[in-house]
C-alpha cells in the first residue's frame, strides 16, 4: 500500500469519525453504540488476524500491552460517546487536535521523556488558550454544552497517557494485534456498561445508525488503527502528526455541512488558535528531529 493512500484514507477515517459517532446513537443510545462498535470491531480485528495469519500473544508483556490499550479505548470512547449528545461533531474533532501536546506533556512528566522546544511551549500555550475560547462558546449556548467539550477534553487525555504508556512498553507486537488485544480488553467493559447502565436492546434502530455502526466497526475501529500503524513505520512520527492539522478543518466543514451543525466566529477562532498551537509545536518537533 503506497504511503500517499494510506495518509489519505487516515484523513478520510478520522475526519468522518466525529459524525458517524453522533449517528450511530440515533435511536439507540450512545452506549449501545460505543458498545456495538466494538464488538464488532473486535469480531472482525480477530478474523482478519486468522486470515492473516498473525499470532495474538498472550505472554505478559503482551497482556499488559493489551491492558494499555484497552483502558484507553474504553476511558477515551466512553467520553467521547457521552460528549457527543451535546456538541456539534466537529467540535470533537479540533479538541482532539491538541493530542500531539498533551502526549508530549504527559511523556515528560511521566517518563522523563525528551523536553518541549520553545515553540513546543509556545503551541502547547496557544492550544490551552483556543480551547478556552471553545468553552467560552460552549457556555454561550447552554451549559450542557459546557460539560461536552469537558468530556471530549477528558478522552483526548485517557487517549494521550495510553499512547505514552503503549509506547512506553514497546512491546513488539503486529499493530493489528495490539488493535485485538486492546479490543478484547475493552469490548467486554463496554457490554458490561451498557447492561449495567442500558440493557435495553433497541426496538427499532434507523438506517443511519445501523450504517454508521458498522463504518465505525470496520474503518474507524480497523483500518483507521492499521493505516495509522502503517503511517508511524513508513513516515516520520512528526509528519505523521500533521494528520492532526488537517481532519479538525474537514471535520467541522462536514458537521456544517451534513448535519447542519453552526460555525459561530468564536468556534472559528478557539478552532483556529487549537491549529495555530498545533503547527508551532510541529515546527518545533521538526526542528528538533532535524537536529538528531
Amino acid at each position: 500500500m503506497a504511503v500517499p493512500v494510506a495518509f489519505l484514507g487516515v484523513v478520510l477515517i478520522w475526519s468522518t469519525t466525529p459524525l458517524a459517532i453522533q449517528w450511530s446513537s440515533e435511536g439507540a443510545g450512545f452506549l449501545f453504540g460505543v458498545t456495538a462498535r466494538m464488538v464488532l470491531g473486535l469480531l472482525i480485528c480477530l478474523l482478519v488476524l486468522r486470515l492473516a495469519g498473525i499470532p495474538l500473544s498472550w505472554g505478559k508483556a503482551a497482556r499488559t500491552t493489551y491492558v494499555a490499550a484497552g483502558l484507553g479505548i474504553y476511558g477515551a470512547m466512553t467520553s467521547v460517546y457521552w460528549a457527543a449528545q451535546f456538541i456539534p461533531s466537529g467540535w470533537i474533532s479540533v479538541i482532539f487536535g491538541l493530542s500531539p501536546l498533551l502526549t508530549s506533556l504527559l511523556g515528560l512528566l511521566w517518563f522523563k521523556q525528551e523536553a518541549l522546544t520553545i515553540e513546543g511551549y509556545v503551541g502547547l500555550s496557544i492550544g490551552v488558550l483556543g480551547l478556552a475560547v471553545m468553552f467560552g462558546a460552549g457556555l454561550s449556548i447552554s451549559v450542557d454544552t459546557v460539560y461536552g467539550v469537558a468530556a471530549v477534553l477528558v478522552s483526548v487525555l485517557i487517549h494521550s497517557a495510553s499512547a505514552v504508556w503503549v509506547a512506553h512498553l514497546n512491546h513488539r507486537q503486529p499493530p493489528l494485534a495490539v488493535t485485538a488485544g486492546g479490543l478484547s480488553v475493552a469490548a467486554p467493559l463496554f457490554v458490561i456498561a451498557w447492561f449495567a447502565f442500558d440493557g435495553q436492546w433497541p426496538a427499532e434502530l434507523p438506517d443511519r445508525t445501523r450504517y454508521a455502526i458498522l463504518y465505525l466497526a470496520i474503518f474507524g475501529s480497523v483500518l483507521g488503527f492499521f493505516g495509522y500503524f502503517y503511517l508511524l513505520k513508513h513516515m516520520a512520527a512528526v509528519r505523521v502528526n500533521l494528520l492532526t492539522l488537517i481532519t479538525p478543518v474537514l471535520a467541522l466543514l462536514l458537521g456544517h455541512r451534513l448535519n447542519a451543525e453552526p460555525l459561530g466566529a468564536q468556534v472559528l477562532l478557539g478552532a483556529a488558535m487549537i491549529m495555530a498551537g498545533l503547527l508551532f509545536f510541529q515546527r518545533g518537533a521538526t526542528r528538533l528531529d532535524v537536529s538528531r
